[in-house]
Order: C-alpha cells, then structure tokens, then sequence
C-alpha cells in the first residue's frame, strides 16, 4: 500500500456556529448534499457521504467509512428528509436528516446493530486558486525528532525511528515486501494546522506506484478521491519530493517537480482520518501501519 499523509484539515470556523456558511440545501431535497460523519466505533469514528441524484433524478449516495475509499451505496433511496442504502459491507443504513444534523442507524443482515450515526452537513466549498494563498515563516517538523510527534495508537507496533535528520518507518515486512501486520501511526503533537503548504523529502522501499498508470491512489494522490494528472514518480528506494498546498479547500500536489492536482477541491477525509471534522484545525498524521518509509525535510508554512 503506498504511504500517504492525512491531514486534518481545517477552517478556523465551528460549524455551530457558522451563521454566515452557505451549506446550499435544497428545502424540496434536504438530504441531497456533503455530509461529515461521526460513527459510534471505539476507534477510527470518521465517516463521510456525498449524496446527490444522476440526471434521471436517482439518489446516489458515495460513502467513506472509516478507511478504504469513498466506495458508491446500493439500493439508496431518498424521500423528503430520510435515506436509506445497503452498504457492500453488509449492513443497511437508515437515516433522518432535521436541518444540517443527521441521526442513523446501520443494522446489519442479521438484524443485529452495526453502529449508531452522528452526521452534519458540510459548507458549499466556493472557488479558490492556491496560487493566492500567502505562505508564512517555516516551521520545520523534524527539528525536534520524535518529540514533536505521538503515536495514535500507544498499543500499536512502534516501528518509528529519528536518526541524522531522518523520520523512518521500519514496520518489519514480509520478505516480498508486502504488509506483515500491526504497526503504529503517527501525529503532530501540534495541532494547529489549517491552510499551509508543506514540503517533505520521502522514500519507499518497495512497492510504490512508480510505473503504474494513474490513479486515486497512487503516490501523492488525494487517496481515494482524486487521480493526478500525470505519473511523476521515481522507482522505490530513491527520495522523491512532495509539496502539498492546501488553502480555501482547495488542493495542489508537486511531486518530483510535476504539477499532479491542482486546486482540487477537498471534499471529504481520506480513509483512516482522525475524525470527520474537515473544518476544524488539526494535526499532520502519518500512516505508518502499512509499509516502510523515510522522511526528510518536513517543512509547513502557514497559509493566509
């Protein structure tokens, strides 16, 4: 699985208290629209759905949970402020939508419950260029090793290790390079980040996506949601370079000097977040529970 960085990112605005946000509800179609999700699990809580309708006026529903990818619903059917599909998971989701706020249920094939719901409808993301987006003063990650970061998980397998300015990941894999198991995630101890551009040195030591064609879910990608543009990556076991540009929801990716997203806008978590809250400030995460990696020279600069 390629490495990825998850961010939660966010807007220095709470959605309750929002007054002036424009959520673009359809009084006639309440349901219809971006929908951060709070799942009732112990752990990895965050979910998303897109509901929307295809040009014969049938709902679709596009649904994140948890982690993988954002993966399309079965049998959904919308009427007034209700919805309900049958997730490929093997469990039906039953819902109400009362203003921007969504109550529901999954109840599995059993009849047995599955999780309880919590979901608020997420703000119209208007248009923006992160080509305007006014960079501040560095802020180096790695100037303090480990010590800036946490792992999520304190349980985990710690494969995490900092030595001559590089932060590596040696999970411990198979011989053919493929995931043995277990490993720890890692996150920021500082969690104030929103808008920014963040550039970092990083090598895979086996199996990136270089030769592969594109898609979401290749090295640099918005994972799961966005296919770059071009393949620019180098083979495994050479550092390659990544910026990242976040500003106004919108998203830009360089990698290796390569233009792979631009202004993408950021509608939904990738799999795995931290919770659903795109627009709340939050900290870097690294997923480290699936392969090895190395980085280098992590550097934020805050946007405005």
């Amino acid at each position: 699985m390629n490495t990825k960085i998850f961010s939660m990112l966010a807007a220095g605005l709470a959605l309750a208290g929002c007054c002036t946000c424009d959520f673009g509800v359809d009084p006639k179609d309440p349901v219809v629209g971006n929908w951060g999700l709070k799942l009732g699990y112990e752990s990895m809580s965050a979910g998303h759905m897109i509901v929307s309708r295809d040009a014969n006026g049938a709902a679709q529903a596009l649904v994140l949970w948890r982690w993988a990818s954002p993966i399309p619903m079965k049998n959904v059917v919308v009427d007034g402020n209700k919805i309900t599909f049958d997730h490929p998971w093997g469990f039906k989701f039953e819902g109400t939508v009362d203003g921007n706020a969504l109550v529901a249920t999954a109840v599995k094939k059993d009849g047995k419950p599955e999780t309880t719901v919590e979901g608020w409808r997420n703000p119209v993301i208007k248009p923006a260029s992160t080509k305007d987006a006014k960079l501040g003063e560095p802020i180096d990650l790695l100037a303090d090793g480990l010590d800036g970061w946490k792992l999520m998980d304190e349980k985990a397998k710690n494969g995490w290790k900092f030595k001559d300015g590089v932060l590596s990941n040696e999970l411990g894999l198979k011989p053919d390079g493929s995931w043995a198991g277990g490993g720890a995630n890692l996150m920021s101890k500082r969690a104030d980040f929103y808008d920014f551009n963040l550039e970092y040195d990083v090598r895979v030591p086996k199996k990136d996506s270089y030769g592969q064609p594109v898609n979401e879910h290749n090295m640099a990608a918005y994972y799961g949601r966005v296919v770059p543009k071009v393949a620019a990556e180098k083979p495994a076991g050479e550092w390659q370079h990544v910026s990242v540009t976040l500003y106004k929801r919108h998203l830009t990716v360089v990698l290796n000097g390569v233009t792979i997203i631009e202004d993408a806008p950021v509608v939904g978590i990738t799999g795995g977040a931290i919770d659903a809250n795109e627009f709340v400030p939050g900290p870097l995460y690294l997923q480290g529970d699936h392969s090895d990696a190395d980085f280098r020279n992590m550097i934020l600069r805050p946007a405005k």
